[in-house]
């Protein structure tokens, strides 16, 4: 029997939007649904959905979620998500964090360091556990025990799959409100005497994670990594693109330790033509509609191609 993992990657407001439709295209593409993945693997906008496809939401129950429809199992509160993020506190964020950063170096990724340093957002991160609730009421863990959620230890600086063996405990919705807490937009999450925020800061999807674990096969959605271009003219834009490119390199590289392995690893990511329907602003709501639509055919055609 074919042992399958499934890594939803970070990516704000549209990249849940657009992972969302990767994951109906890459449905019907296998005739498979997709939380029956042996593993599943969230960080950020992707612990969200991973975290409802392990408490048996559906896909179509995403994508009527995405969809606004009134009678859609989950409810997005737009609270959590505004385009634009309050006021940061003023000072470092965590100088524990940069202290432990500057003792090892080599351990610790450049954009989590640099988020060590920014100073800590006003954000209020409640409602995206509310959305959890959601799907768990009962809080505790998953029904599908094998679900990763990935956050940043916000003292040390580096990474953390709650829910993996070995890891420090802690309930589903305080994991996945961790995974999302944009350094300098919400406010760190304490978990226990620890403080977490984005898992996106040490790995835009943490595919690495399942090395050890000899999968047959793996589907890493992550809509932050793109393999083809647009060309915008807005400077914003542009910025995030270089970033983009950055980004992309480094989950290159963790999907190359996966496929030395010996397991297969298929990559979907925003197009070209999705990204001119993102935009410069990954946390615009205003754009979840369309870049959902766009990305329902784009990431068919890929896995078609």
């Amino acid at each position: 029997m074919t042992t399958r993992g499934l890594v939803l990657g970070a990516g704000g407001v549209l990249g849940a939007a657009w992972t969302i439709g990767a994951l109906a295209a890459l449905r019907e593409h296998l005739d498979w649904e997709p939380q029956r993945a042996d593993v599943l693997i969230g960080t950020s906008a992707g612990s969200v959905l991973a975290a409802a496809l392990a408490c048996g939401l559906s896909v179509d129950d995403l994508v009527d979620t995405q969809q606004g429809k009134a009678d859609a199992r989950l409810r997005y509160e737009d609270e959590a998500g505004g385009a634009l993020p309050p006021l940061p506190r003023p000072g470092i964020g965590s100088a524990r964090g940069l202290v432990s950063a500057a003792l090892r170096p080599l351990k610790t990724p450049p954009l989590a360091a640099l988020s060590l340093a920014m100073p800590q957002g006003r954000g209020e991160i409640e409602p995206i556990g509310r959305l959890v609730d959601n799907v768990l009421p009962g809080g505790g863990w998953a029904p599908h025990r094998r679900t990763w959620v990935v956050a940043t230890d916000y003292d040390a600086g580096r990474r953390v799959p709650f829910g993996q063996i070995g890891q420090p405990l802690a309930d589903l919705r305080d994991a996945v409100m961790a995974s999302c807490a944009i350094p300098g937009w919400y406010q760190p999450v304490r978990i226990g005497k620890r403080r977490y925020v984005d898992g996106g800061v040490c790995s835009p999807t943490s595919v690495d994670l399942v090395t050890r674990l000899r999968l047959d096969e793996v589907y890493v959605l992550s809509p932050m990594t793109s393999l083809s271009f647009d060309a915008p003219t807005q400077l914003a834009a542009r910025i995030e693109r270089q970033f983009r490119r950055i980004v992309t390199r480094r989950v290159m590289n963790e999907i190359k330790k996966v496929a030395a392995t010996g397991t297969t690893v298929t990559f979907l990511g925003p197009t070209a033509a999705d990204l001119e329907v993102i935009g410069a602003n990954l946390m615009d709501p205003s754009r979840r509609a369309a870049v959902l639509e766009t990305s329902l055919a784009t990431s068919a055609r890929v896995l078609a191609a």
